[in-house]
């Protein structure tokens, strides 16, 4: 039994939210340690630059970035140009089976990160401090645009498995983090049944920021408002993330809360950032790393695939990696009302908004399932389909590593999510076919409505 397993199933809850509380408070005090109060000073003046000083500073990050991996990395050690057309493009698998080669730092000396990936496959990533501490400087120069700061009271709606049955029977469906001001809800289980508990919880909060994934919290606020609900609270800004974000959801979400839906763009393996403005653009920060937008061909297009260089990628250097998401890029001549001379995106597709209905019938995004995949050796990508309210088929694609234990450690993910009694049956297949898109679904629900 591992030590959260232990904190979730022994310690009653007041213990479990000092210990929640604990653990946050050191990671914020990790992730706000070293170059974080530099490269946030650093962020917050970048808007008073120029597009010519930016695509200067952008030119040295990436030669400094690209010089960085040919010393520091064995993979890209054969790379003798430090221009980005001289380096081959970087596939999800290279990662998987190369990342010893891959990496410049040990596992000891990194942060490690397990990507769930909603191509169903998890991968490890290795974060130098350094950089983890950039990228929060990044988000929180973003957020903070909006009022947010640490320590404002936050409700955060994430895929982490937070409860057990027996907070089920009582209707806890929250922890608290009280040195913080953070409420941590879980996600597997809303539904008409546990609406007014979760309702409840979140109003008597009362929070100034709302995080989370916008599927789940979309469910909630459909309830919401089929029982001409308002949230009478404080919000300022609800923050979307791991999903492309629907007309319909923004719509429903901004008028139950009354602020309006943030949107981003990044990715658990470090992909550059892509954030709303004030004025509702999504706008590429360019010194983050670079975009490449490319067609079927592989050459370069105004829409279609991306592939991605991250500067804050040093553990696990991501040179021109194939992340799977597409987007489309605004005309050139379009020009923000909010004067920033950033980019602009209209669109993003990639990060699927599919669900699978729990056995109470909660929907569960594929960003929560993706997650089943961490920790676990040998699944190449899965599949998940959903006929039945009971029972879930899953087509894999594995190797010999995927052996009856990384199976056991799976499938009990699986039934964390969408409850014990559903039944589970899981498929070996030798590859799982792509959409006529060309795109890959993680979930297939002839259920969905």
């Amino acid at each position: 039994m591992t030590a959260q397993e232990i904190i979730q199933q022994i310690l009653p809850m007041p213990i479990q939210n000092i210990a929640i509380s604990l653990y946050n408070t050191n990671l914020y005090r990790k992730r706000h340690a070293g170059i974080y109060a530099s490269m946030r000073e650093f962020y917050e003046n970048c808007s008073r630059l120029s597009a010519s000083e930016i695509h200067a500073e952008q030119q040295r990050k990436l030669a400094a970035f690209l010089k960085y991996a040919t010393e520091s990395s064995a993979w890209y050690a054969p790379c003798k140009g430090l221009e980005l057309k001289d380096f081959p493009i970087l596939e999800k698998r290279d990662v998987m089976e190369n990342l010893d080669r891959i990496a410049t730092i040990k596992e000891s000396q990194a942060i490690v990160n397990l990507t769930g990936g909603t191509t169903g496959s998890s991968m490890k990533v290795l974060y130098t401090h350094a950089d983890m501490q950039e990228r929060f400087a990044l988000i929180d120069t973003f957020r903070a645009t909006y009022g947010y700061s640490l320590g404002k009271r936050v409700a955060w709606f994430s895929g982490k498995n937070l409860i057990q049955e027996r907070d089920l029977t009582r209707g806890t469906f929250f922890r608290d983090d009280h040195i913080n001001h953070i409420r941590f809800f879980s996600t597997f289980h809303i539904s008409e049944k546990n609406f007014d508990a979760y309702w409840r919880a979140l109003t008597e909060f009362d929070p100034e920021y709302i995080v989370g994934i916008t599927t789940c919290v979309y469910d909630l606020c459909r309830m919401a408002l089929e029982r001409n609900l308002e949230f009478k609270g404080h919000l300022k800004a609800y923050f979307s993330t791991a999903e492309t974000v629907l007309d319909v959801q923004k719509e429903v979400l901004e008028k139950t809360f009354g602020c309006p839906l943030v949107d981003q763009y990044a990715s658990s393996e470090g992909a550059p950032f892509i954030f709303q403005c004030l004025h509702g653009s999504m706008h590429i920060h360019p010194l983050s790393g670079i975009f490449e937008v490319i067609d079927e061909n592989m050459r370069p297009a105004r829409e279609g695939e991306i592939l991605v260089t991250s500067f804050t990628t040093h553990g696990t250097p991501l040179i021109r990696y194939r992340i799977k998401d597409r987007i489309r890029l605004a005309p050139d001549d379009f020009a923000c009302s909010c004067g920033s001379c950033f980019p602009v995106v209209e669109h993003i597709d990639g990060r699927s908004t599919d669900f699978v209905l729990s056995v109470d019938g909660g929907r569960i995004a594929s960003g929560n399932i993706s997650n089943c995949t961490k920790g676990v050796e040998g699944i190449q990508c899965f599949q998940l389909l959903q006929e039945r309210h009971d029972e879930v088929t899953v087509k894999m694609v594995c190797s010999n590593r995927f052996d009856t234990l990384q199976e056991a450690k799976f499938t009990n993910a699986l039934h964390q999510r969408l409850g014990a009694d559903m039944k589970i049956v899981i498929v070996r297949v030798p590859e799982i076919p792509r959409e006529r898109s060309g795109k890959f679904r993680i979930l297939k629900n002839s259920m969905a409505i």
